[in-house]
């Protein structure tokens, strides 16, 4: 099994965070991992994206052109990333940050309404995990408890406080994602 994942979004919207966690979840599963981040100079505000590869055998370079899955969070990313998507993979979209929905009709498409869910949960900060948990619901890649595990490795000391909330929003992202086109 290779799984071939680009989030892509504004900076500030936990796309790096989020592969970082899964890169750590993958670890601990004994996987072979790849993280490797973009982000303009900008930061905040600005386009971040982040390669995540996990496979049971040796990955030879981090450095992806097609893509098995693409998590998408805002219209930049989505103009530019949809087409890198292999035909029959999968694009997972928030559609309050994409304007103009995916288009190609080769691929299966999943849209998680986020941004509305993680303010209903009084935490927008919880946006990333809940976009996670939708994924994770289409490729189930690692355990959940591998998660758990991820979290605690990726988050400073002082916030694991917040493991049990972000636990909850990948829970509530997997019960909320949407199919709007399968291939």
């Amino acid at each position: 099994m290779t799984e071939e994942l680009i989030i892509a979004g504004f900076g500030g919207q936990g796309v790096l965070s989020m592969g970082k966690i899964l890169a750590y979840s993958g670890i601990m599963e004994n996987k072979e991992v790849t993280w490797f981040p973009s982000y303009g100079p900008e930061m905040r505000g600005g386009t971040a994206n982040v390669t995540v590869i996990l496979s049971d055998t040796r990955i030879s370079s981090p450095i992806v052109k097609h893509f098995d899955s693409a998590i998408i969070l805002n219209q930049q990313s989505m103009d530019k990333f949809e087409k890198s998507v292999k035909p029959g993979g999968i694009l997972l979209y928030d559609p309050n940050g994409v304007i103009h929905p995916p288009q190609r009709t080769d691929i299966n498409i999943y849209k998680v309404d986020a941004t509305v869910t993680a303010v209903e949960m009084g935490n927008p900060k919880v946006f990333n995990m809940i976009v996670f948990g939708s994924y994770l619901k289409i490729r189930p890649i690692v355990t959940l408890d591998n998660v758990e595990k991820g979290l605690q490795k990726s988050l400073p000391d002082r916030y694991h406080n917040t493991i049990p909330l972000n636990l909850d929003a990948i829970r509530k992202g997997q019960e909320i994602v949407e199919l709007v086109q399968e291939v």
